[in-house]
C-alpha cells in the first residue's frame, strides 16, 4: 500500500480557480478519473478527477479554496499495483490549442485510451427517487429481447401522489426482467438483467480526461467555437448558457439516472447553482405531488379549456370582484379521473336506456341471508348481486363485455367487474377478479375490503386495472336516474339509484314493489339500441327471480 498525492492537472491558462463541490469524503473508495471536486473560474466550471484508484486518506482542499495546476487535492491510499505517477504537468500543445470538436473528437476516439470491449450481465437498478418506500410498478415498457439504450424509459412506477419513469443506466439487450405490473419497489432493487457490451476506458493522465470532459460537454453546446484554452466552458456563469442549467457533469448524470429535466430545477448553490441535493429536493417534490414537470403539466387536462377542440376558449372571469371566494386545488386522483372522463365523454358516442327492476324478493333475501351470517362478521349489499347478474348479463350478450381495438372487437372470456368507489380524495374504480367464479358472499367480502383501501388510499394500480365493465352505484343517497360516463376501454355502463317502494299493477290491483332504477350507457359503435335494451331487460329479469342466475 502506498500514499499518492493526487493533484489539479493542467486546466488552461487559469490560475487559482474557486472549489465549488467536493464529491468525495475520507473513507470513500476512489476510482481513477472518478471526478473528486469541481472548480469554477469567471469564465468555466469543470470536474478535477482522479489520477488512481485507491481510498481518500485525507482532503486537502475545502469549499471556497483557490487552487491551480499542481496544487495538492488529496491523499490517496493506492496498492502497488494501482498506482500511477502524478500526471504531467503540462497537456500536448496539440490537445490544448485544438478547437473544441477537435479535442472531443480526439479524446473520445483515441485508439490509445480505449481497452477491448468487456461483455457481460449488466443489473439495473432502481435508482434514488426520494423519500418513497413501495411504489407500485403500473406500466413496463420493455419485454426480454429488446435492445436497451442508456436511459430509455423501462417501467413506470407510481406512490400515492405522483408517477415516475425509471430509466435504464446501461445499454445492451434485455435478458430478463425482475419486474411485473404491480409489484412494490424501493431504492436499489434489481429491475433488469442486460447483457451489455461496453467499451472499457483505460485510466489516462487525469488531465487528458479533464480535457475530453469539457470539451465534449462544450462541444455539444457550441461546436463550432474554437479556443485556445481547455477550460471551455461547461456552464458560463457570466454568459448567456444557450438553455445550459448550470450544473456540473456528475449532477447532470444524476438527473439523467432519475429522468429529471435539469433545466426546470432551482439551483441554490453560487449563482443559482444546481447541485445533487436540488435534484434529490425537485424529485421529492414531485414524487410528493407538490410540483409538476412542464412534461406531466402537458399531459394535465386544460382546466375546460376547449380552444385544443376547435372550441371558443373558456371564459376567464374573476370571481373575487363579485364577492369572498375560497381557491383549492383539486386533488391528483381528481385531475387524473377528470382528464379521462372528458376523453370519455368527447370520443365515445354514448347512448344511455333507463328501465326499472323489481327487487322486492331480492331484498327480502339479501335481508335474511345477512341475519344468517351476523356472526361472520360479512354484510351483503345490493351491489354484490348487480355484480352477480351482471355476470349473467355480459355472458348472455357478451359485445357489452368486449372492447374496440381499431376496425376489430376484442371480446373477453373473462369476466373482471369494476365498481365506482367514493373517497374523501375522489372517485376510484376498484375491480373484482373473476366475478364469475365467486359467491355472493365472497363477492361481497372482496368488495369491502377493497373499498376500505380505496378509502384508506391504499389500493394498488393492479386492483384498479383490468375491469371489462363497470357498475356506478349511488346506492341509498338519492336520486332516480343518471348518465354514467363509459370507463374506456369498456364499452358499457350500468348506473344504479335509491330503490324505491312504488304501486306496481299485478293485473288486478296495484301492490307496493320494491323497484330498483336502472341506468345502461352504452357505446353505438359497438352495441345498437335493440342488444342495450335486450341486456336491460333481461338484467331485470334476473333481479326479479335470481334463480336465473343457474341457468
Amino acid at each position: 500500500m502506498a500514499l499518492v498525492e493526487v493533484k489539479v492537472p493542467d486546466i488552461g491558462d487559469f490560475d487559482e480557480v474557486a472549489v465549488i463541490e467536493l464529491l468525495v469524503k475520507v473513507g470513500d473508495t476512489v476510482k481513477a478519473e472518478q471526478s473528486l471536486i469541481t472548480v469554477e473560474s469567471d469564465k468555466a466550471s469543470m470536474e478535477i478527477p482522479s489520477s488512481t484508484a485507491g481510498v481518500v486518506k485525507e482532503l486537502r482542499v475545502k469549499l471556497g479554496d483557490k487552487v491551480k495546476q499542481g496544487s495538492l487535492v488529496l491523499m490517496v491510499e493506492a496498492s502497488s499495483e494501482t498506482a500511477v505517477a502524478a500526471p504531467s504537468s503540462t497537456l500536448p500543445l496539440a490537445v490544448a490549442a485544438a478547437p473544441l470538436a477537435t479535442a472531443a473528437t480526439a479524446a473520445t476516439t483515441a485508439p490509445a485510451v480505449v481497452a477491448p470491449a468487456a461483455s457481460g450481465p449488466v443489473e439495473v437498478h432502481v435508482p434514488d427517487i426520494g423519500d418513497f418506500k413501495d411504489v407500485a410498478v403500473i406500466e413496463i415498457f420493455v419485454k426480454p429481447g429488446d435492445a436497451i439504450k442508456v436511459e430509455q424509459s423501462l417501467i413506470t412506477v407510481e406512490s400515492d401522489k405522483a408517477a415516475m419513469e425509471i430509466p435504464s443506466s446501461a445499454a445492451g439487450v434485455l435478458k430478463e426482467l425482475k419486474v411485473k405490473i404491480g409489484d412494490k419497489l424501493n431504492i436499489g432493487d434489481l429491475l433488469a438483467i442486460l447483457e451489455g457490451s461496453v467499451a472499457a476506458v483505460a485510466p489516462v493522465a487525469a488531465a487528458a480526461s479533464a480535457v475530453a470532459s469539457v470539451a465534449v460537454s462544450a462541444a455539444s453546446v457550441a461546436p463550432s467555437l474554437p479556443t485556445a484554452s481547455i477550460a471551455a466552458a461547461a456552464h458560463n456563469p457570466g454568459a448567456p448558457t444557450l438553455g445550459l442549467p448550470h450544473a456540473s457533469p456528475s449532477v447532470r448524470k444524476f438527473a439523467r439516472e432519475l429522468g429529471v429535466p435539469l433545466e426546470e430545477v432551482k439551483g441554490n448553490g453560487p449563482k443559482g447553482r444546481i447541485s445533487l441535493d436540488d435534484v434529490q429536493a425537485f424529485t421529492k417534490a414531485v414524487m410528493a405531488g407538490a410540483t409538476q414537470t412542464k412534461a406531466q403539466a402537458a399531459k394535465a387536462p386544460a382546466s375546460g379549456d376547449g380552444a385544443a377542440l376547435g372550441l371558443i376558449p373558456w371564459p376567464k372571469i374573476d370571481f373575487a370582484k363579485f364577492g369572498p371566494i375560497e381557491r383549492k386545488e383539486m386533488g391528483r386522483i381528481k385531475k387524473i379521473s377528470g382528464a379521462n372522463l372528458l376523453r370519455n365523454a368527447i370520443m365515445i358516442p354514448a347512448v344511455t336506456n333507463h328501465d326499472d327492476a323489481d327487487i322486492t324478493q331480492l331484498e327480502a333475501f339479501r335481508v335474511s341471508t345477512n341475519k344468517e351470517n351476523e356472526k361472520s362478521g360479512i354484510k351483503v349489499t345490493m351491489l354484490a348481486f348487480l355484480i352477480k347478474a351482471c355476470v349473467a348479463a355480459l355472458k348472455k350478450y357478451p359485445e357489452f363485455n368486449s372492447s374496440l381495438d381499431g376496425d376489430a372487437l376484442v371480446y373477453k372470456n373473462y369476466w373482471h367487474i369494476g365498481f365506482a368507489a367514493d373517497t374523501p380524495n375522489g372517485l376510484m374504480v376498484p375491480v373484482i377478479r373473476d366475478a364469475d367464479k365467486k359467491g355472493i358472499l365472497q363477492i361481497s367480502q372482496e368488495m369491502g375490503e377493497l373499498a376500505k383501501k380505496a378509502r384508506d388510499g391504499k389500493l394498488s394500480p393492479a386492483e384498479m386495472t383490468g375491469a371489462t365493465f363497470t357498475i356506478s352505484s349511488l346506492g341509498g343517497i338519492g336520486g332516480k336516474y343518471f348518465t354514467p360516463i363509459i370507463n374506456a376501454p369498456e364499452v358499457a355502463i350500468l348506473g344504479v339509484c335509491k330503490s324505491t317502494h312504488e304501486p306496481v299493477w299485478d293485473g288486478k290491483q296495484f301492490v307496493p314493489r320494491l323497484m330498483l332504477p336502472l341506468s345502461l350507457t352504452w357505446d353505438h359503435r359497438v352495441i345498437d339500441g335493440a342488444a342495450a335494451a335486450r341486456f336491460n331487460a333481461y338484467l331485470g329479469q334476473i333481479l326479479g327471480d335470481f334463480r336465473r342466475v343457474l341457468l
